[in-house]
């Protein structure tokens, strides 16, 4: 069926490209024919995913062969790498450089930093009483690792890291680094040819709050990346809006003043996702406590939980949306977490046209996790699979499920926005996906935070109907303001476990 949708709204999100979406006086956003399907999962090598203790997971092509690796860190510090041939996974941290034991690994983020087109990876670390600090494997050429934090001044001695995120928050062209701090203040380095400067003061983001969660996206749609800052502890959460690449809290003003929270309440994670298809991204908020769904109104950010059947007040931790049933309603995984509750429940809302319903099936639920959580197609299928990390259970692993939920009436489409060079320096860029007649098929934003402490580097992936041509718009963030790029007339069929990428101009 179809949803109207105010013509103001998809003109403001759309900018230059509206007249795709307004054909007619009347705008309206494609979804699919409600027709549930039951979540079908497959475990994949369990034995090779049977470790414990892990926190965080990442995915990227880190040799650039054309599928997605996976990234797991670990409460003894190791990574594990895990090289993706054909769908078949092997761990080759250790044979690539990569440790088997440092400070407790909590955070992994992808990202490349020196622009050599092959993703490096930032490990966040926490380790009390015994300072540590945080480690940057750059990667040469998918051929090995090597630490260089303290060479390049990302190193954040002291560190007691949650969520880190690669973004351009300057628009200058390469990717800076923000870093979260659960016990002391987050930290903002910026990028100056492969070496970095702290300019977290200069910039207006000193925070002593203790923050364990930040989301980077272009809010108010004035062409630069404002960040959502997620606090534990008590601590309200915040809201800091860039302007030209000066920052200023406006939790207050968005309206996101939560009273008095408790030292037990505070929020473990943010996800961004347009769960309703109307170019709009919503923040998914999850935490110890409410757990919240925000949705601009154009002056307020206003919790719409309860009206889409999201009632949540438990131990939640990661969240991550992906539209397991390519159904065009992207739906979302969300990870529990208690210390004296062995398998504190999950939850996978599928998206409905009447609210969000939780489906997770018992395969999972027996297997489930705690912390990480992220969709990626690693077997190029066209739908998303499912890798999850369970730190504390005395049984819990770091699984992986393959998707094989059925959905015949649409076909995956993975896109990639990227710089006029080719590299993956876009984080915040915007996708979107119309069909011929300027309907919204879907929304999604280039590298954004998900899971837990974690960032992937990977293309987005969209549900659209078999055989038929689309139209990409992807909009860039850039000192000139929000620039978008339209490619017409695609035919989802020529992608097929491949990526369509779209550079800049």
């Amino acid at each position: 069926m179809a949803t109207p949708v105010r013509c103001a709204i998809l003109t403001k999100a759309l900018g230059a490209v509206a007249t795709l979406a307004l054909a007619s006086l009347s705008v309206s956003i494609a979804v699919a024919a409600d027709s549930p399907v039951q979540p079908v999962f497959t475990p994949v090598q369990p034995q090779t995913f049977a470790a414990q203790k892990g926190l965080s997971n990442a995915w990227a092509d880190f040799d650039l062969d054309g599928d997605l690796d996976l990234a797991v860190s670990f409460v003894s510090g190791e990574i594990r790498l895990y090289r993706n041939e054909k769908g078949v996974f092997t761990n080759v941290g250790p044979a690539l450089g990569l440790p088997t034991k440092s400070g407790n690994a909590r955070s992994l983020a992808w990202g490349d930093y020196d622009g050599d087109g092959f993703p490096d990876l930032y490990v966040g670390t926490s380790d009390r009483p015994i300072p540590t600090r945080n480690l940057l494997f750059h990667n040469n050429a998918g051929a090995h690792f090597t630490e260089v934090a303290e060479k390049v001044g990302v190193a954040v001695v002291g560190a007691t890291t949650r969520q880190v995120n690669w973004i351009d928050y300057d628009a200058d062209g390469d990717l800076d680094l923000f870093v979260t701090q659960r016990q002391t203040p987050n930290v903002m380095l910026r990028n100056n040819g492969g070496i970095f400067t702290n300019v977290t003061v200069e910039a207006g983001l000193y925070d002593p709050r203790r923050t364990v969660a930040a989301c980077w996206y272009d809010f108010d749609r004035d062409g630069d990346l404002d960040v959502f800052i997620g606090n534990q502890e008590g601590d309200k959460d915040g809201f800091f809006v860039n302007d030209n690449g000066k920052f200023h809290d406006s939790a207050r003003e968005l309206g996101l003043e939560q009273g008095n929270r408790s030292l037990e309440e505070g929020t473990t994670g943010c996800s961004l996702g347009d769960y309703d298809n109307d170019g709009q991204f919503e923040l998914l908020v999850a935490g110890y406590g409410d757990n919240v769904l925000y949705r601009y109104d154009g002056r307020h950010l206003v919790n719409i939980a309860s009206q889409v059947g999201l009632t949540l007040n438990e131990h939640q931790v990661g969240s991550s949306w992906g539209d397991f049933d390519m159904d065009g309603r992207i739906d979302f995984y969300v990870t529990g977490f208690r210390v004296d509750q062995p398998h504190a429940r999950d939850h996978l809302y599928r998206n409905s046209p009447t609210g969000f319903v939780d489906v997770l099936p018992d395969l999972i639920r027996n297997d489930d996790a705690d912390h990480g959580v992220q969709w990626a197609d690693f077997d190029g299928d066209g739908d998303p699979d499912l890798a999850l990390v369970n730190g504390y259970d005395a049984d819990g692993h770091h699984p992986l499920f393959r998707n094989d939920t059925s959905h015949p009436e649409t076909v995956g489409l993975s896109i990639r926005a990227l710089d006029a060079k080719g590299l993956s320096t876009r984080s915040g860029a915007e996708i979107r996906v119309l069909d011929r007649a300027g309907r919204i098929l879907g929304s999604r934003i280039m590298n954004s935070s998900g899971g837990y402490g974690a960032q992937n580097d990977i293309p987005v992936l969209f549900a659209v109907p078999q055989g038929r041509p689309v139209d990409i718009v992807v909009t860039y963030l850039t000192r000139a303001g929000r620039i978008e790029k339209i490619v017409r007339n695609v035919n989802p069929a020529q992608f097929r476990g491949r990526s369509l990428d779209v550079r800049s101009n």
